[in-house]
């Protein structure tokens, strides 16, 4: 009796261990096959005396690499959501791994119009600009901190000019607010200029008291006809703004530039500022500088 419980429990295992191992062996041949992710290499990036990385990419045709604490915000990546995208598009979104060669849509930061300086956080430029914010901007004085932001542009269909843009805004001024921008005479620092009705209020015949719609505008065209510099300027307010646009061939940049009118003399050694601070964040394939860098702490 015992004899035959033995061997009816020798066999129950032995048939528990058959069924096991195919339960396995299913089991495994259920399993996706594991996929082999390929390591990509980190590239080399430059670091400041803090230890803090650059911000690196390709900006139009050059690949730069942005001292640290100079951005001002983040840099916005070509595909990256847009601010008021979908969260759950956001949440989504894979941004591919930061290279040299990676597109850089729009970045912004903040340049001083009297030394072709830029700020930078935790550097001599961060003091000063709290300091001017403190001195000047309460006092009405002319704040020399100026607002950039670069835009890579990459279609190659797009023409780089105002062309458009300022035939556009003329033909709306008309349409909405039956206001001509009239040529003026003289040019101002090289600049031709227009005027909202010749800088006169039709309904009062005096000079406008207000620029909300009617801000002088200017513009420098190059040798074809093209135009590369678009400023509007704001001339009644405390604090007189300039919006000055302008593109660079070499680079394939739009620039948007803020800053007081005071400084509207200085719009071409601006321009020239700028390009030298970009040239001096660009870097070789391996992420080599090929200059000194502006603003690196």
């Amino acid at each position: 009796m015992k004899s035959g419980y033995k061997k009816i429990m020798l066999i129950v295992v032995l048939l528990w261990q058959v069924l096991l191992l195919a339960g396995c062996d299913h089991d495994l041949s259920k399993e996706p096959e594991k996929k082999v992710v390929e390591q990509v290499p980190q590239p080399f990036r430059n670091q400041d005396s803090r230890g803090r990385y650059d911000t690196i990419g390709k900006l139009g045709t050059q690949s730069i690499s942005i001292p640290a604490g100079v951005i001002d915000g983040w840099a916005r990546y070509m595909g990256d959501p847009g601010d008021f995208a979908d969260p759950k598009i956001k949440a989504r979104y894979q941004r591919p791994p930061k290279t040299y060669d990676l597109p850089i849509e729009s970045f912004g930061f903040l340049y001083r119009i009297t030394d072709g300086d830029v700020y930078t956080s935790f550097r001599k430029t961060e003091e000063d600009y709290r300091r001017d914010n403190e001195t000047l901007i309460p006092y009405g004085k002319p704040f020399p901190w100026a607002d950039v932001i670069i835009y890579g542009k990459y279609d190659d269909a797009a023409p780089l000019n105002f062309n458009f843009t300022v035939q556009d805004d003329f033909r709306v001024s008309k349409e909405i607010s039956n206001i001509d921008y009239i040529q003026q005479e003289q040019p101002l620092y090289g600049l031709t200029v227009y005027r909202a009705n010749n800088g006169i209020d039709p309904d009062t015949g005096e000079p406008w008291k207000s620029d909300t719609l009617t801000k002088d505008r200017m513009i420098k065209k190059d040798q074809a006809g093209n135009i590369k510099t678009y400023i509007d300027c704001q001339f009644t307010q405390h604090i007189n703004i300039c919006n000055h646009m302008f593109y660079n061939d070499y680079w394939h940049i739009k620039v948007l530039i803020g800053y007081n009118r005071v400084y509207l003399p200085q719009w071409q050694e601006m321009e020239g500022d700028i390009i030298n601070i970009l040239n001096s964040w660009r870097v070789n394939r391996e992420g080599k500088l090929l200059g000194k860098q502006i603003g690196k702490a």
